[in-house]
């Protein structure tokens, strides 16, 4: 059982740096199947997810270089990648499913693994199946399978999404690159991670205009070619950062990030209390003494993110007054507030929303995390609580957060990695 231990309150105080953001690199590093030969990608996070993706990607048949000292990977595709992504991988992340619109764009076909990941909720493919069809494959689920065929090539569409999905609108947006003629994509994302797979493709050779608008334009060619392309900065990691700052009443700054990017966040901080400075690409952030309460919902960017949903529990934990939480996307990110209440948190769920009533201080306990944001607000609400808290499931922290423990060494939090016997071993001799 690793764990993080933290002890509290313990105020975050100096200067942290951002790496590329998890949820634009593994898209990225599936963008490079559309090409045959050495692509490389820079300001690449050292995550758990990056080295599950070079490892799909090896099975594909390509050869992944990651330098970790240099932030790089180099990516070598082969004339004829494979086009099975097994369960074994594929179950432990998600992002996997986004190599489905590159194999059968570029091979005619795709095998891939329904998916696992996170637990926070609900996430079906329809959106992907349906636009795949518009798009000409032939799509099926068989075995456990996401089956998708186009043995002639895939065709130019009008596709609109019931939803902006991310996941449907990158697997679409990528298949549509090598189509014959053009397709039009209306209501996509508009995440600036969306942006960074726009640029990407365009360096590598695709013909796409409205990047950054709910409608996309894909005009396909006949091939493209590998890129180096840099990785945006990670928005959901500076965005921790800074509810980090304000929950321990601490001051620090952020490098590495586009202020743009967090625009919703940083207004709700400045309504917590917090001041904020902007920066061409940093922010720094200085905490009050204690947080006031703030209402929250989740929305599609340029919306709250649903990623930093927990961060807003936590604050509101310990915040002066009561707050406001609606989950308009993912369900499954409540099973943090049960972890939170061991800390002494009040917290009221009903659907899709939670009403937190701020206490004067939370106590440390044992903890454990579900999934990536889950665990890393538990740390953060750890540094703000009386005592030792000790957050197991950090595997999870591990797939989103770049050297997490050292970065809070460095900003002064008293904190320790370890691992320890399993609890029902424990118990049972």
């Amino acid at each position: 059982m690793k764990y993080i231990k933290v002890e509290g309150p313990t105020p975050l105080k100096g200067r942290v740096r951002v790496a590329g953001a998890k949820n634009s690199v593994l898209k990225l590093m599936a963008a490079t199947l559309l090409a045959q030969g050495t692509s490389t990608l820079r300001n690449v996070p050292d995550i758990i997810d990056v080295r599950i993706m070079g490892e799909l990607l090896r099975r594909l048949g390509c050869t992944v270089d990651h330098d970790r000292a240099a932030a790089s990977l180099r990516i070598d595709v082969p004339q004829k990648p494979g086009v099975r992504a097994d369960y074994e991988l594929v179950r432990a992340m998600r992002a996997s499913i986004c190599v489905l619109g590159p194999l059968v764009a570029r091979c005619g076909e795709a095998h891939v693994a329904l998916p696992g990941g996170d637990a926070i909720g609900s996430r079906g493919l329809d959106m992907h199946q349906q636009g795949l069809e518009e798009l000409g494959a032939r799509v099926h689920i068989e075995h456990g399978y996401f089956i998708a065929e186009a043995p002639n090539g895939l065709s130019h569409a009008d596709i609109r999404l019931d939803f902006p999905s991310v996941g449907a609108t990158e697997n679409l947006l990528m298949a549509a690159t090598l189509t014959q003629g053009t397709t039009i994509i209306d209501n996509v994302a508009r995440e600036p991670e969306i942006i960074d797979i726009c640029r990407q493709l365009a360096e590598m050779g695709a013909d796409i205009s409205g990047i950054g608008s709910s409608r996309l334009e894909i005009t396909g060619v006949s091939e493209l070619h590998p890129a180096d392309h840099c990785v945006v900065g990670d928005r959901i990691v500076a965005g921790s950062w800074a509810f980090g700052a304000v929950m321990t009443g601490g001051d620090v700054v952020v490098d590495g990030i586009d202020p743009a990017h967090l625009r919703a966040v940083l207004d709700k901080l400045e309504c917590a209390g917090a001041t904020i400075e902007k920066e061409e690409s940093s922010i720094r952030v200085h905490g009050p003494q204690r947080p006031a309460g703030i209402r929250v919902s989740t929305l599609p960017y340029p919306g709250f993110p649903t990623d930093l949903q927990p961060f807003v529990v936590a604050l509101n934990a310990l915040a002066e007054g009561t707050g406001m939480i609606t989950e308009n996307l993912f369900e499954g990110r409540w099973r943090f507030v049960q972890e939170l209440t061991r800390l002494g948190a009040r917290v009221r769920v009903d659907g899709h929303h939670a009403l937190v009533i701020g206490v004067e201080r939370l106590s440390g306990a044992p903890v454990e995390a579900s999934d990536i944001r889950a665990g890393a607000a538990l740390v953060m609400a750890g540094l703000a609580a009386d005592g030792v808290t000790e957050v197991t499931g950090v595997e999870h922290i591990d797939r989103g957060y770049e050297n997490f423990v050292n970065h809070l060494t460095e900003l002064g939090a008293i904190v320790e990695r370890g691992e320890s016997p399993d609890p029902v071993d424990a118990v049972l001799g």
